[in-house]
C-alpha cells in the first residue's frame, strides 16, 4: 500500500524565494524592522516573491536582552493572530508595496499571556500575523523566556505549500516530516546557529530536503558578541539536498533560490520515501543469542 505524497496538486508555476542574513541590534525592534526593510526590499529586486529572515530577527537573539526588557523587545498577537505595532510599518509597508510575503523572527506575547518565539508572516497585503510559534525549544535561555508552540502552520503562496520551522525544529525529522505529510512542498526555517555549529547547521537542512523530497529555505543571523556570534551560512535547498545557493559564513547577504514545480515532481517520482512510508514501522524485537 501507498500513502498520497502531497495534501493536494503541486504548484503550477515557478516561486522565487530568499533566505536572509544579516545582524540585528538587540532590543531595538524599529530599527532592526527597518534593516528587515531595507533587504526585502533588495530580496525583491532580484525577484523573490517570499523572503525569510532570521530567527528573533526583530528582538535580535540575545537572551539576556530578552529577559530584561520583555516590555520593549516583544510585540503583541490579537486573539487572532493578527500584529499591529508601529514598530513594524517599514516592514508592512514593502511587504504592501512590493507585493512579497515575509517571515520574520520576533518574540510574541499573546492575550493569554504567553511569550512565544514565533514566526511572523506579513502577507501582500501588509498585513501581520504570529504565523508559527516554535515547538522545539533549545536550551535553559529559551525554556525560561519562552512557552512551546502548540502546532505546526503551512504557508499556502501561490499554490506553493510551505511548512514553517524555527531553527531547533528542523533539528527534529518529526517535524520536517509533520510539514510534509501536510502537503508542504517547501520547507521555511528562521534560525539562530552560533559560531561553532557549522557543521550542524549545514547537514540539518540538508537532511530536512531530502528526508522530504521538499525544498528548505535556512535564514540565519551574523555577527554579535560572545557568547552569541552567529555564522551565517544562509541557504536554499533542493528537493534532494543539494545546495541551489549559499551565503557566506560572515557579512549581511541575501540568497534567492527558484521552487520549480516540474524539479518537484521529478525528484518526488524518482525518490518516494513519503509515497513508500509505512504507517507504522513495528514495534522492537529482541534478539537473543547463546
Amino acid at each position: 500500500m501507498t500513502y498520497p505524497t502531497t495534501a493536494g496538486p503541486l504548484p503550477a508555476a515557478p516561486l522565487h524565494v530568499a533566505a536572509v542574513q544579516a545582524e540585528p541590534v538587540p532590543g531595538d525592534v524599529a530599527g532592526n524592522a527597518g534593516t528587515a526593510a531595507r533587504l526585502v526590499g533588495r530580496a525583491a529586486d532580484d525577484g523573490a516573491r517570499v523572503v525569510v529572515l532570521p530567527e528573533l530577527f526583530l528582538p535580535a537573539y540575545h537572551p539576556p536582552t530578552l529577559a530584561a526588557d520583555p516590555d520593549g523587545t516583544d510585540v503583541a498577537a490579537a486573539d487572532d493572530g493578527e500584529v499591529v505595532d508601529p514598530r513594524l510599518d517599514p516592514l508592512r509597508t514593502v511587504a504592501r508595496d512590493r507585493r512579497t510575503v515575509v517571515v520574520v523572527g520576533a518574540s510574541v506575547r499573546h492575550p493569554d499571556g504567553r511569550r512565544t518565539c514565533s514566526a511572523l508572516v506579513l502577507d501582500g497585503a501588509g498585513r501581520v500575523h504570529s504565523g508559527y510559534a516554535k515547538q522545539q525549544l533549545w536550551g535553559p535561555d529559551e525554556n525560561a523566556l519562552f512557552t512551546p508552540g502548540r502546532c505546526g502552520a503551512t504557508l499556502l503562496v501561490d499554490g506553493w505549500r510551505l511548512g514553517l520551522g524555527i531553527c531547533y525544529d528542523g533539528c527534529f525529522p518529526e517535524h520536517g516530516r509533520a510539514a510534509a505529510v501536510d502537503g508542504a512542498h517547501g520547507y521555511l526555517c528562521p534560525s539562530g546557529y552560533l559560531v561553532g555549529s557549522e557543521h550542524r547547521r549545514d547537514l540539518y537542512y540538508r537532511a530536512r530536503a531530502l528526508d522530504n523530497t521538499m525544498y528548505v529555505v535556512f535564514a540565519n543571523a551574523v555577527g554579535g558578541a560572545q557568547p552569541w556570534r552567529f555564522n551565517g551560512g544562509a541557504a536554499v535547498y533542493d528537493p534532494e539536498g543539494r545546495v541551489l545557493h549559499r551565503a557566506p559564513d560572515s557579512g549581511e547577504a541575501v540568497v534567492v533560490g527558484r521552487f520549480d514545480p516540474a524539479e518537484l515532481h521529478r525528484v518526488r517520482d524518482a525518490h518516494r520515501m513519503l509515497a513508500d512510508r509505512l504507517p507504522d514501522q513495528g514495534g522492537v524485537r529482541t534478539l537473543l543469542t547463546g
